[in-house]
């Protein structure tokens, strides 16, 4: 079986199609690449943005310090956020967060309390691709790594569902079945507050509980999985126009699912609409790619796009390791 490493590498490849794409009307998209938009990857090798590059960071953190996760995403975020290769339009909210980690203050300190961006789940997957996690210990870890950036409860709750989507697909769940499971998610955890990884996250004005708090994320990423629902599976519409932008978590978990259900059999075809969007392109697509490829294996993508993705050893490493 061979799905963690469809879903990193698919990823990857969302990552690169989508990027020349961010911040393009439709139109302009179709205009540059032609009805359907990209379909290949461009470049020698094909690069990548900070949705990938932050993946790593889970990823690594993830190898080197279960048993220490804080300090080791911390790590691997500060590594990130020094290095020369992080030229790639990072988003604002993780760069300020973890200059205020490079420092040295607390992460319920450092984080950005009151964002939501899609930062806190692009970079998720690998906490779902990891075999030998509890369900709890997966929610806690993803929710956790978005608390060190990303630290309201919408961010909270979208990361967690992200890494189920991707551990469900991965272990066999099928497609049509994961909307319903992530609505079902939504009602059991919606005054589930993870403590023992979130400390005091929770406190702040007007907020009068921790379980006030997280369901506020719960409730709103359950507001767009029920338009995920009713959405008309239009292949030839934005998706952006059904279930968001993508630029806030919950959207950029609704609108990858829509392009993924919409070419659920035909993954190429579903980066390349995820790529062919109004919003957050490659944000949308890399998690599109990490469904299907998590769906698929690594049979969905061409294979010599292994050769050409910026980073592509070391993705396929990872996912060598967790598809044993």
């Amino acid at each position: 079986m061979t799905r963690a490493s469809g879903a990193l590498l698919g990823l990857a490849y969302g990552d690169a199609l989508g990027a020349p794409t961010e911040f393009l009307t439709v139109a302009e998209i179709e205009q540059r690449y032609g009805v359907g938009g990209p379909r290949e990857l461009e470049g020698e090798p094909a690069l990548v943005t900070d949705d990938t590059q932050m993946t790593l960071a889970v990823a690594r953190a993830l190898v080197d310090g279960r048993d220490r996760i804080a300090d080791a995403l911390r790590d691997h975020f500060v590594r990130w956020w020094e290095s020369p290769d992080n030229n790639r339009a990072p988003g604002m909210t993780c760069l300020q967060a973890c200059e205020k980690l490079a420092a040295g203050l607390p992460w319920r300190e450092a984080t950005g309390a009151s964002s939501k961006g899609c930062g806190a789940n692009m970079r998720v997957a690998p906490v779902g691709l990891v075999p030998d996690l509890s369900d709890d210990d997966r929610a806690g870890i993803a929710q956790l790594q978005s608390a060190l950036t990303h630290g309201h409860p919408t961010a909270l709750a979208a990361s967690e569902l992200t890494a189920f989507a991707v551990h469900w697909l991965r272990d066999g769940m099928a497609a049509g079945d994961l909307t319903a499971a992530l609505r079902q998610r939504c009602a059991e955890q919606r005054t589930t507050y993870r403590e023992d990884w979130l400390a005091d996250l929770w406190a702040r004005p007007g907020v009068s509980d921790p379980e006030t708090f997280i369901a506020r994320g719960w409730d709103e990423c359950a507001a767009v999985l029920d338009t995920l629902a009713d959405a008309e599976p239009d292949r030839d519409a934005d998706p952006c126009l059904a279930t968001g932008a993508g630029w806030v978590a919950e959207e950029a978990l609704a609108t990858a699912l829509h392009c993924f259900l919409m070419f659920r059999d035909e993954p190429v075809s579903a980066l390349a609409r995820a790529a062919t969007t109004s919003g957050d392109s490659d944000s949308i697509a890399c998690l599109t790619g990490a469904f299907a490829g998590a769906a698929h294996g690594l049979e969905a993508w061409p294979e010599e796009w292994a050769e050409r993705i910026e980073h592509g050893d070391e993705l396929a490493a990872f996912g060598r390791r967790w598809d044993r």
